[in-house]
């Protein structure tokens, strides 16, 4: 495509007018470049996957195919939500994996936090791949690829995570349509393009899901203690205006269990660590302070609504010394 800089003098995209011809101005560079051949995304149901399959549904179709693959690592309600905003209503092409057996067996004593990454990361790109062999005349590969990935990625701060690990003999010419935008404005034009808000404005979520909220050799009863809890949890920030005021908030199962009291007879039973972080550049992190009255309730909710958990802790420190994620 031509635009594969963005201007020094482009005006930041703010304003449902500037999305809209930013929009425009994209399905035809698509439909230049694609003409009547196939492309194939990764569709995680993050923001800018998200953005780029309705950006190609309205340029090109049928022509485009997504493929969501289940990992097991997903927050609760996720894969359903991908299936019906994509599949029911905005009519995609969508093939669903679940490959939640095959994930959780590879990883299944595997307590590295590096090993366990490269297993999820090496994992989905097999998966993606035999999905990709399985369907004829495939001749670009879509990715979400945004402006922050490509200035990190030529300063050297992190490889960038869009830019090849597809087998030799997948050779796919690269449709970027977001390449140029900060994440901001990729939102702005998600709205235009008619997502849902909540998954324009979903919180950043790692490639590796729950499994860095998972410490140590993921199980499937402790995964789930981790879903679960975080579910209440977002459901109660989201009820008490906390929602789009806290960047990121989160709970983390560590694989310790303490002794604690249910029904009047011992549990030992797994702690949940709750943490809500605010930044601007995730270089620095703050810790959110929620309401005492708040943090009991989540507590009484998390403790008698989910199996295996006996203690809810809150994690107050910031970055530095702390990371975002546990792992």
């Amino acid at each position: 495509m031509n635009n594969d800089r963005r201007p020094d003098d482009m005006v930041r995209i703010t304003t449902p007018e500037l999305a809209d011809a930013f929009i425009e101005e994209q399905v035809e560079a698509v439909r230049a470049q694609v003409g009547d051949r196939k492309v194939l995304l990764a569709l995680s149901g993050g923001v800018d996957s998200s953005v780029v399959a309705a950006l190609l549904i309205r340029a090109i179709g049928d022509q485009l195919t997504c493929v969501h693959v289940n990992h097991g690592l997903l927050r609760k309600g996720e894969p359903e939500q991908v299936i019906e905003v994509f599949r029911n209503q905005m009519k995609a092409n969508l093939v669903y994996v679940d490959a939640t057996d095959r994930f959780l067996d590879k990883l299944a004593g595997v307590a590295d936090p590096e090993t366990k990454r490269k297993i999820i990361g090496g994992e989905f790109i097999e998966v993606f791949a035999e999905e990709a062999r399985k369907l004829d005349g495939i001749e670009f590969l879509a990715q979400g690829t945004i402006w922050p990935d490509i200035l990190e990625s030529e300063q050297g701060i992190k490889a960038h995570h869009n830019a090849g690990g597809l087998p030799e003999d997948m050779n796919f010419e690269l449709v970027e349509p977001v390449r140029i935008l900060f994440k901001d404005e990729v939102r702005v034009v998600g709205e235009r393009l008619g997502l849902p808000h909540g998954m324009v404005y979903r919180q950043p979520f790692p490639g590796p899901g729950l499994g860095v909220r998972c410490p140590g050799a993921i199980t499937r009863d402790r995964l789930e203690a981790v879903r679960e809890s975080d579910a209440i949890l977002r459901e109660e920030f989201a009820k008490n205006g906390l929602e789009g005021k806290v960047w990121q908030y989160f709970t983390v199962v560590p694989d310790f269990k303490s002794t604690g009291i249910k029904d009047g007879k011992r549990a030992f039973e797994w702690c949940c660590i709750v943490r809500a972080i605010n930044t601007t550049d995730v270089m620095q992190c703050t810790v959110e302070n929620i309401p005492y009255d708040l943090m009991c309730h989540i507590t009484d909710r998390i403790t008698h609504e989910v199996p295996g958990i006996n203690r809810v802790l809150y994690d107050y420190t910031p970055k530095p010394t702390g990371t975002v994620e546990f792992e």
